[in-house]
């Protein structure tokens, strides 16, 4: 077990200077064009391949390599303060590969994660699918079957997902879809969609509020057949799984049921989507109190005026207490896990502080913060997602909530 610890080592330190000199030099450059295209970032995304950045060997090192869990975060935080879009379209294939690793066989790792990415000359794109037009927070209700055609051992999935980043374009789709509806989140599993699958399409793309460099889609699922090794995790875990469900669902005494591959796969990820939320909350300080010490009223800048230097000391105040809540939960998930939801906190409190502080921050620049020539009304939007996806602020307050009192809160 590592020792918690707040003084990044140099590696750390090395990967937080380059993620943000890329993220300084080639992202920022071009958020607002990103932004105003709705369109996914290829080049961009070609360059982060290039050096490294957008890559499987960067993604293992930095979830599994790394004993104190910090490193993702620290490059997650650098990255998101670039641009939140363009930064979801680097990393959102990692929700894909998160995906495979919680759920999956050491052997389909190694298969199916290197594909998620591609190669430097030839990046490709990974999709995580798991929301449906009606079922988002209330996973435990979707629509989409996965049946198990035995003569031929394969899997057959129908249903429509919705809001998925990279869906319909990813070159691998992880899809998780149910095998059992009576056991509702217990009957369901995760299911790798191979490359040019027929019956796999893209629906809807979302024209969004924020993060609109980076593409999201409906994704539709008409007979899509899938080899048996295509089942993350392997059959026989999966029909153990489901009888020790069966058995609890005919005796609620009875503990032991397994978890939901989805859940699984998103209590691994918050604390990383709470490291995104914290780069556009700190790009927002950081700019606002520069704006600050420039910007003059009744004769003097601004900051020297109550009113605003508070603002910014509760601004700067909060997005240090939420990294501190994302580091520990970080760390937490690589040694020992949680005990009261803490990757649940995390997420909870950086995306209220990333809109809080974005909002915040237009108040200091008034008109000017509320016009497309400055950043800060797109940090703003950008920021509103991180209450809502992978988990709104509802349900994180749930989780913490079953989490702290052993009980069933609905």
């Amino acid at each position: 077990m590592a020792e918690f610890s707040l003084q990044l080592n140099e590696d750390q330190l090395q990967i937080q200077k380059w993620v943000h000199d890329f993220a300084e030099t080639v992202v920022r450059p071009v958020a607002a064009e990103w932004d105003e295209r709705e369109e996914f970032p290829w080049p961009v995304v070609r360059e982060a391949a290039q050096i490294g950045l957008y890559s499987f060997d960067f993604m293992a090192n930095a979830m599994m390599g790394d004993s104190t869990g910090l490193t993702l975060p620290l490059a997650l935080e650098e990255l998101f303060w670039g641009d939140a879009g363009i930064g979801l379209a680097i990393f959102g294939t990692g929700l894909a590969a998160a995906g495979i690793a919680s759920n999956g066989t050491p052997e389909q790792l190694l298969e199916w994660v290197p594909q998620c990415y591609g190669t430097p000359d030839d990046p490709k794109l990974g999709a995580f699918c798991v929301s449906e037009p009606d079922a988002g927070s209330d996973v435990s209700s979707l629509r989409t079957t996965a049946v198990y055609d035995e003569a031929k051992d394969e899997w057959v999935l129908n249903g429509t997902k919705a809001w998925i980043t990279n869906g319909g374009i990813a070159d691998v789709h992880v899809v998780v879809a149910s095998v059992d509806r009576e056991l509702r989140g217990r009957g369901q599993a995760s299911f790798i969609v191979p490359p040019g699958t027929k019956g796999l399409s893209q629906g809807q793309k979302y024209s969004k509020l924020g993060i609109r460099a980076s593409h999201t889609a409906e994704v539709v699922l008409d007979d899509v057949r899938v080899p048996g090794r295509c089942l993350l995790g392997g059959k026989e875990r999966l029909d153990e799984r489901l009888a020790r469900a069966r058995e609890a669902l005919k005796n609620p005494q009875k503990s032991g049921t397994g978890g939901q591959p989805a859940m699984s796969t998103f209590e691994a990820t918050r604390p990383a989507v709470g490291a995104q939320a914290i780069g556009i909350a700190r790009a927002a300080v950081e700019y606002a109190l520069e704006y600050a010490k420039e910007r003059k009223a009744f004769g003097k800048p601004i900051i020297q005026h109550q009113g605003i230097a508070f603002m910014l000391a509760d601004m700067a105040t909060e997005v240090d207490a939420a990294r501190l809540l994302v580091w520990r939960a970080a760390w937490l998930a690589r040694n020992g896990s949680y005990k009261w939801a803490e990757g649940s906190m995390s997420k909870l409190k950086a995306g209220r502080v990333a809109v809080w502080v974005t909002e915040r921050a237009i108040q200091i620049l008034g008109g000017y913060g509320y016009v497309k020539e400055y950043p800060v009304e797109r940090w703003h939007r950008d920021a509103k997602i991180y209450d809502i996806f992978e988990g709104t602020e509802q349900i994180q307050q749930l989780v913490i909530a079953r989490a702290m009192s052993g009980m069933r809160i609905e």
